[in-house]
């Protein structure tokens, strides 16, 4: 054998929770598949990693590298149990679960907290080891924790990550980072404030798929960039939906946080809350805070952004029902020239999968003077499959490898270097979206100064930077 165990992590060339772990060692051109007494041929370890498929998705050089670079990478195991990084887990709901299950592989949960006793009582039975809260706050107080992992509905993603950071304590905070522009300003300084580590759940960029279109977009491949066309599972158009009594057990007062005081509406909590203006954005903040994202990272703009930005909704809401536009269209045009178009899509189901074959999927095709690429989970395609089998230089520049977002992020705890997605990346992403969501609001053409982060000669604009918070669910809080 040539070298240490060889773990490759390829998080089923999907972008969900790592199911397997496959360990092999390399020699020459065989690989030997750790603890199962047989031996495999390079295309077959490759099958079984799921790389090598009808009409492989990707190139077989670009899977060795991959292969390579695993070799040295992901979080080692604790020597001893002082080394354990000990978790808690705020937002108990799906998301939240799978994200702690994730991060299981690495740490130990040790805390679990949510404001609805139905999903603390489902997450105690995932960790039976774990102590249950109700308020954050008591959470973050103890000493032991090492790190929290935020999978809370968008609007309560910037108090809790600034409480945590202020605690001492590292975080890995599902997307979109923030509800406001206004929120992400403030979340980066806190980051640069206290030194710690935050982890955006933007795991598209751990991806491989995304992470190879990107490289190759900015090397070249296609030619100049001129355009990016970004398509996203349209939200719900559903309603009027009616008042009912608060459910037993769920604080519905401290789930509302800093959002206007409403009465109860079931619709307009855990899953659905996404689909109102109050609490996100629709799925132009849901979705688009992955695809969006990639634009960003393939633009090499995670410190900036467009320089104006023009939506529009394409069918109106049913009153008294889901708030934010379930359909639309919005065109970023960049500095460089480059434009950019978010649009929904009705061929794709709420979580990305296939709804009408025939029609448009979810996605992100780059275009350029010499060919296209298309990419999204799982799929990586172009206008020459040459652009995608010829291998990259070794010297050409690649982007920061990262292929499992958790255990990048639990190395970074480790190690304390940046992760892929620290609070920048995270507010960027989330701003794109923002201004998508706010042109969308207005209906017009806005101007944006990405330098400044301020709309350009528009006072109405600026008023949908920041949101007034509702006491005591503020800043001074945490």
């Amino acid at each position: 054998m040539v070298g240490a165990t060889l773990e490759v992590v390829m998080d089923r060339l999907y972008d969900g929770p790592i199911t397997a772990l496959l360990q092999c060692g390399i020699e020459n051109e065989e690989i030997v598949m750790a603890g199962s007494g047989s031996d495999c041929t390079r295309r077959d370890f490759l099958k079984a990693a799921g790389m090598v498929t009808a009409g492989a998705p990707l190139p077989g050089w670009f899977v060795e590298q991959c292969a390579a670079q695993s070799a040295a990478g992901g979080p080692p195991a604790p020597s001893s149990p002082s080394e354990t990084v000990r978790l808690a887990l705020i937002g108990c709901g799906g998301q939240g679960r799978g994200d702690a299950r994730n991060a299981q592989r690495f740490g130990k949960i040790v805390a679990v907290c949510d404001v609805d006793a139905r999903h603390l009582d489902n997450a105690r039975k995932d960790f039976p080891e774990a102590d249950g809260y109700h308020d954050f706050r008591k959470l973050l107080e103890r000493k032991d924790i090492d790190a929290v992992i935020c999978g809370t509905v968008d609007h309560w993603h910037t108090l809790i990550a600034i409480a945590t950071m202020r605690a001492g304590k590292d975080i890995y905070c599902e997307k979109p980072l923030t509800l406001t522009i206004a929120e992400g300003q403030r979340l980066v300084e806190v980051e640069r404030q206290t030194g710690r580590i935050l982890q955006t759940g933007t795991q598209q960029r751990s991806s491989v798929h995304f992470r190879l279109a990107c490289d190759l977009v900015r090397n070249g491949r296609i030619g100049k960039l001129q355009r990016a066309e970004v398509w996203l599972p349209a939200g719900l158009r559903q309603g009027p939906f009616q008042t009912s009594a608060v459910p037993e057990g769920f604080d519905y007062d401290f789930w509302m946080g800093q959002t206007p005081k409403v009465p109860y509406v079931k619709e307009r909590t855990h899953f659905s809350f996404r689909y109102w203006w109050e609490y996100s954005g629709g799925t132009m903040t849901d979705w688009g805070a992955h695809h969006n994202d990639i634009v960003l990272w393939t633009l090499g703009m995670d410190q900036s952004g467009p320089v104006s930005i023009e939506g529009k909704q394409l069918v109106e809401m049913i009153p008294g029902g889901f708030t934010a536009a379930s359909e639309y269209e919005v065109t970023y045009t960049y500095a460089n020239g480059v434009v950019h178009t978010s649009r929904s899509t009705t061929a794709s189901e709420w979580h990305g999968g296939v709804k009408d074959p025939k029609g448009q999927q979810h996605g992100i095709k780059f275009i350029g003077s010499d060919g296209w690429i298309w990419v999204t989970r799982g799929i990586l395609q172009a206008s020459d499959r040459e652009l995608l089998t010829d291998k990259l230089p070794e010297s050409a520049p690649r982007v920061y490898v990262s292929n499992d977002h958790i255990a990048n992020f639990i190395d970074c705890v480790r190690t304390r270097k940046p992760p892929i997605c620290p609070a920048e990346v995270g507010h960027r992403s989330a701003s794109l979206c923002h201004l998508g969501v706010i042109s969308i609001r207005l209906g017009r053409k806005l101007n944006w100064d990405p330098a400044k982060e301020q709309f350009v000669g528009d006072a109405e604009a600026a008023t949908y930077l920041a949101r007034e918070m509702r006491k005591p669910y503020d800043y001074d809080m945490v």
